[in-house]
C-alpha cells in the first residue's frame, strides 16, 4: 500500500507533469513573471469556469478577503458578522482593517454559519456578512442574501475551501460558490482543491465598478503607472503560480468528483458506527453522496465523534501511519487576539462542542480503496475496543 498522506500533491503532479513543466518553461522563457500572459489566461479561463464577470487574481486568500473589504469601502468601526468556527484568516483581516468582528455560532450538521445567529447579531453598525463555505460546501446563501437585502448589508463569501461547489437555489437554479454575494474570495494554497505550488488567491465579482476598484487596490492603487488613484496594496498572483493553476483548472471537476467518491466510501464504511457522525450534505442533495452530487467538494472530510476520545484516536492514527487533522481546536472567540467582553459562551454552544468532536481524515484526489479501507478499519477497531 502507498504511504497515506493528508494531501498527495506529488501523486497529483505525476498525472499532469508534462503540462506543468511545459507551462513553467514558457513562463521562464518569456520572463513575464508578474502580470504576464499566463496570469491573464488563467483569469479568463477561471471567469468562464465560474460563470462570473470578473476574476481579480492576487497573492493569497487572506489578501483576497482584505482587498474585498477594502473595495467595498468599509470603514473603521463597521461591524462584520462571520462564523466562529473557521480559520483565523477570516476574522484577521476584519481586525487588520480596524473593522469590528462579530463572531456567531454555526450549524451542528454542516458546520456553516447559523442564520438565526446572524439575525440576532445585527446592529445599526453592521455593514457586512462573511459566510464561510466550510470544508467544501456552501453556507445557506439564499437566507444570507435575504438578510443582507433586508438590512442593506454587503455579502463577502469566504470561498477558500469550496471552489467548484455549486449552490442550488429553491427555484432550482445554481451558481458557483464565491459568485453569489457582492464579492467572493478564494485561496490557491497548495492543499486546496485548486492549489498552486506556492501562495495565490483571487477575488470574484459581477459588479463592474467594484471590479475596477479591486484591480487598482491589488496593484498599489494604480491603473496607470505612478498614478495612485486609491489606497492599495502589493498583492499579485505571479505567472508561475498562474501556470500551475491554469494546468489544473480543466481537471477541477474531476478532482472534486474523486473527492466525492472517496467521501462516499468513507460514509459507507462508517454507516453503522453509532459513535461517528459523517458529513451532511445540506444544499438539497439529501444525506447521501450520489453520482450527480455537486454541492460539496470535500476540501476536508470531517467526522464528529460521540463518546470517543478524539485526541486519543488522533494519536492512534498517527502511531499507525495515518495522518489526520483537527480543524479547528479552539474557537475564534476564545483566541487571545480576538477575545472580546461582548461574547457570551452561551451564544456558542455548537462551536464549543464541535471543537471537542471533529476530526478530519485524509482527503485528496489520489486516495485509493486500499488506503480508505486501512483508515476506516483502524478507526472502527479503535472505537470498538
Amino acid at each position: 500500500m502507498k504511504k497515506i498522506q493528508m494531501v498527495d500533491l506529488k501523486g497529483q503532479y505525476a498525472e499532469i507533469k508534462d503540462t506543468i513543466n511545459t507551462s513553467f518553461q514558457t513562463v521562464i522563457e518569456n520572463t513575464a513573471f508578474i502580470n504576464g500572459p499566463m496570469v491573464h489566461e488563467f483569469q479568463k479561463n477561471l471567469e468562464a469556469y465560474l460563470g462570473v464577470k470578473h476574476v481579480i487574481p492576487c497573492a493569497n486568500g487572506t489578501d483576497a478577503l482584505q482587498i474585498a473589504m477594502m473595495g467595498l469601502g468599509l470603514k473603521p468601526g463597521d461591524e462584520v458578522i462571520t462564523a466562529d468556527f473557521t480559520f483565523a484568516a477570516t476574522v484577521e483581516v476584519i481586525a487588520l482593517l480596524n473593522l469590528t468582528p462579530v463572531l456567531v455560532d454555526v450549524n451542528e450538521d454542516d458546520f456553516n454559519i447559523n442564520i438565526e445567529a446572524i439575525k440576532k447579531a445585527i446592529t445599526p453598525k453592521t455593514k457586512a456578512i462573511v459566510p464561510v463555505h466550510l470544508f467544501g460546501q456552501c453556507a445557506n446563501m439564499e437566507a444570507v442574501l435575504e438578510i443582507a437585502k433586508e438590512h442593506e448589508l454587503f455579502v463577502i463569501e469566504d470561498n477558500a475551501q469550496a471552489i467548484g461547489a455549486n449552490y442550488r437555489f429553491k427555484d432550482g437554479s445554481k451558481a458557483k460558490a464565491g459568485t453569489i454575494g457582492d464579492v467572493g474570495a478564494t485561496s490557491f494554497f497548495p492543499s486546496k482543491n485548486l492549489g498552486a505550488y506556492g501562495d495565490g488567491g483571487a477575488i470574484f465579482t459581477n459588479n463592474d465598478d467594484l471590479a475596477h476598484t479591486l484591480r487598482g487596490i491589488v496593484n498599489h492603487g494604480m491603473y496607470k503607472r505612478y498614478h495612485h488613484d486609491v489606497v492599495g496594496v502589493n498583492s499579485r498572483l505571479d505567472s508561475l503560480q498562474a501556470a500551475v493553476l491554469d494546468a489544473k483548472l480543466p481537471n477541477l471537476d474531476s478532482y472534486n468528483k474523486a473527492r466525492q467518491l472517496s467521501a462516499k466510501k468513507y460514509n459507507q464504511a462508517f454507516e453503522n458506527i453509532d459513535n461517528i457522525i459523517t458529513p451532511k450534505l445540506s444544499n438539497g442533495c439529501g444525506e447521501n453522496i450520489c453520482e450527480t452530487c455537486d454541492c460539496h467538494v470535500f476540501h476536508q472530510y470531517t467526522l464528529r465523534l460521540k463518546n470517543v476520545d478524539r485526541d486519543a484516536l488522533a494519536k492512534h492514527l498517527n502511531d499507525n501511519g495515518i495522518p489526520c487533522g483537527v480543524y479547528y481546536p479552539i474557537p475564534l472567540h476564545s483566541q487571545k487576539a480576538y477575545a472580546d467582553e461582548r461574547y457570551d459562551e452561551a451564544d456558542f454552544p455548537v462551536t464549543n462542542q464541535l471543537v471537542k468532536e471533529v476530526i478530519s481524515l485524509p482527503m485528496h484526489t489520489e486516495l485509493d480503496d486500499e488506503q480508505i479501507e486501512c483508515i476506516t478499519s483502524t478507526i472502527i477497531k479503535f472505537i470498538n475496543e
